[in-house]
């Protein structure tokens, strides 16, 4: 009887364990090469992959294989810095109406800003170019321009423009684009129950303010909310849960510095300023975002994966409800992460700019 003791023992600890501290371990599989910047990824419904390539390249990925690359990019499109081709997302209803909606930089006299656009895929090139919506004033620099975009459960377009590096001006300003989540119909039309509708000193199409420069968004499956990161200064990135009409403080309140090392925040917290979720300094450069929702990780499922430039590797972020519990570095090395998403086959995929898409697979 002495010896069921620690068997019992051992047996009631392992029950105890949190799922993320029986972890498993993963490694990432090169499944495609040679897309030099794989900005954003998205999946038709008979499994094909679509990669935006940020020089201005749109390819159609099927089994881990370049089959083509699609043509007719919009006119105005300009690769400048940060900016270019930049995310992808296909309709929830694609098969009865075709449209994939993409993000990229567009120029025009006077500067850039981030445009939202629908098309269709005809005979490998984009058909029926619509506009949902552009971004303005266009500013000068190539830095600073979002730009993620996801479809909620009710199919409503979320869309971010970050601040074009003009800080002092656009964010806290609802009257211009630029460091803002927006809302809309899929076809760019202003929803009626929008925070800002009625407003005539506002932009209809904003649903928050208050943000630097958002490079991750993805719908949380248990509760419908959008959840977004953005690059802080030096330190100061966030995590946020997108709330309609709520201003999340940029630049007035930051958890970072200048890079030159001085402050320029008042401080991290005002009343009527949402604070983030969870932040980083010093800074990760967070840049895609996915919810874990496959059983191929199970001691994931459930929280986000978060891709870092800067530290060229993931992050799990640990969630309950709507509380960070803790961050962890996962797959140190991967390379400088662009854009990260779950596939619809369950896999987590992943694009750096070492030269294409990783795949994460449980290790052998």
């Amino acid at each position: 009887m002495k010896a069921i003791k620690p068997i019992l023992a051992l047996a009631a600890f392992l029950l105890m364990l949190t799922p993320l501290q029986a972890q498993q371990n993963y490694e990432a599989e090169l499944y495609v090469e040679g897309i030099d910047v794989p900005w954003g990824m998205a999946w038709l419904p008979n499994g094909d992959m679509l990669v935006t390539e940020r020089s201005g390249s749109l390819f159609l990925i099927r089994d881990g294989e370049i089959v083509t690359t699609i043509g007719n990019l919009p006119d105005d499109l300009e690769a400048d810095g940060q900016g270019g081709f930049l995310d992808v997302e296909v309709h929830p209803n694609y098969e009865e109406n075709g449209w994939v909606y993409f993000s990229y930089s567009y120029a025009n006299n006077d500067g850039s800003n981030t445009a939202i656009v629908r098309a269709q895929i005809v005979n490998n090139a984009l058909g029926n170019i619509q506009d949902i919506y552009k971004g303005e004033p266009t500013k000068t620099g190539g830095r600073h321009f979002g730009s993620r975009i996801e479809f909620d459960r009710d199919g409503f377009l979320f869309f971010t423009i970050g601040d074009r590096g003009n800080r002092d001006e656009l964010p806290q300003d609802i009257t211009k684009d630029g460091g803002k989540v927006y809302r809309v119909h899929d076809d760019g039309r202003i929803p009626e129950d929008n925070p800002f509708v009625g407003n005539d000193d506002a932009k209809a199409a904003i649903w928050s303010y208050g943000h630097r420069n958002q490079q991750g968004m993805a719908m949380n499956p248990e509760s419908g909310v959008m959840w977004a990161h953005e690059h802080g200064p030096r330190g100061g990135d966030e995590i946020n849960i997108i709330k309609p009409g709520v201003n999340y403080g940029w630049p007035i309140l930051s958890f970072g510095i200048n890079y030159s090392g001085t402050s320029f925040a008042e401080g991290t917290y005002r009343e009527g300023m949402e604070p983030p979720a969870t932040y980083w300094d010093p800074s990760i450069a967070p840049s895609g975002m996915t919810f874990v929702t496959s059983d191929i990780y199970p001691d994931w499922k459930g929280h986000l994966i978060v891709g870092s430039l800067k530290f060229a590797q993931l992050q799990l972020v640990e969630i309950d409800g709507e509380s960070v519990v803790s961050r962890t570095e996962k797959l140190a090395g991967i390379g400088r992460v662009r854009s990260v998403k779950q596939g619809p086959d369950g896999y987590i995929y992943v694009g750096t700019t070492r030269g294409g898409i990783h795949r994460i697979v449980p290790a052998e």
